[in-house]
């Protein structure tokens, strides 16, 4: 019996997408799809339907690299209306406490500090974190009391932009796994009014910033796809990079590790070795030796 073979291109790179609010991640990363015709592709980060901004989303070899982007710093602006709480913390939400009371901009600023560097934060109970291989979401769809744990954070930076009557807003740093939801229904709670997100956009994801981002409008355009599509090394590009030959880019292609010569050579940590301007592959630095964990199956 033959095997019907798929028609979708070969495309290896990163889109950084500016999702429009309205949508999910994963429809925006299928919609991508049929734009590209791609085989494989991935995003780095979820973002919210209630949320807009850059969607770093990976095709063919870039998907070896999410694991980059998605763990570095993201920046986030977003406006907290004060005297409502809801019971996924944004405006999609059922309002479950209010309140009259309304904070002075110089409350919420004393408050920030304390949510500032390594924290323990409550996710959403509306938020992708699996229990017992269930997306909270679902369970909290169903009715199901969502019993979240806190977990450790980082946040670099919470500040105000601007704040006046009901509304505030902020920027906020981050690393990994921080939830800007969290921030709204926790502070609103420290201040005893309450409340939520009302809009939310993200500006960085690692590497990726708001300028290398892409509307669907704008990668559909004429010539708009190539102009919107980056490189396979432009997720690995806050890792140290190691310049090889093509004989070394074979043997670390097979598998072998590559003794790091000279006095630039990293002693140790996850680097990356590149060859004619071509990811070869990436590993850990052991005892002045490159170890590949993957390999890139790109020509050079």
């Amino acid at each position: 019996m033959n095997q019907r073979r798929s028609n979708r291109a070969v495309v290896d790179g990163w889109v950084v997408l500016d999702k429009p609010v309205g949508m999910t991640s994963t429809q925006a990363v299928t919609r991508l799809k049929r734009i590209y015709n791609g085989k494989k592709a991935g995003h780095a980060g979820t973002l919210d339907p209630l949320a807009s901004g850059i969607l770093p989303v990976a095709f063919g070899e870039a998907t070896k690299t999410v694991p980059f982007v998605q763990d570095g710093e993201k920046t986030y602006l977003f406006t907290v209306r004060w005297g409502a709480e809801t019971d996924t913390d944004d405006s999609d939400g059922k309002v479950v406490r209010e309140s009259d009371a309304r904070p002075e901009a110089s409350a919420i600023a004393a408050l920030l500090p304390r949510f500032v560097g390594d924290i323990l934060q409550t996710p959403p109970q509306y938020s992708a974190i699996k229990i017992a291989g269930e997306r909270a979401y679902d369970l909290a769809r169903e009715g199901e009391l969502v019993e979240l744990q806190p977990r450790p954070v980082t946040i670099h930076r919470l500040e105000i932009l601007e704040s006046a009557g009901d509304e505030t807003k902020l920027v906020m740093d981050c690393g990994k796994g921080a939830y800007v939801r969290a921030i709204a229904r926790d502070v609103g709670r420290l201040l005893g009014c309450f409340g939520h997100v009302t809009a939310l956009r993200r500006t960085r994801v690692g590497p990726f910033v708001e300028q290398d981002s892409f509307t669907f409008e704008e990668i559909e355009a004429e010539g708009g796809a190539a102009a919107a599509l980056q490189s396979v090394e432009a997720g690995l590009t806050e890792l140290p990079c190691v310049v090889v030959d093509r004989d070394s880019a074979a043997r670390l292609r097979r598998g072998g590790s590559l003794i790091l010569r000279g006095r630039d050579a990293p002693a140790g940590g996850v680097i990356y070795a590149s060859c004619g301007g071509v990811p070869v592959a990436f590993g850990e630095v052991i005892e002045g030796a490159l170890s590949p964990s993957r390999v890139f199956n790109l020509p050079f």
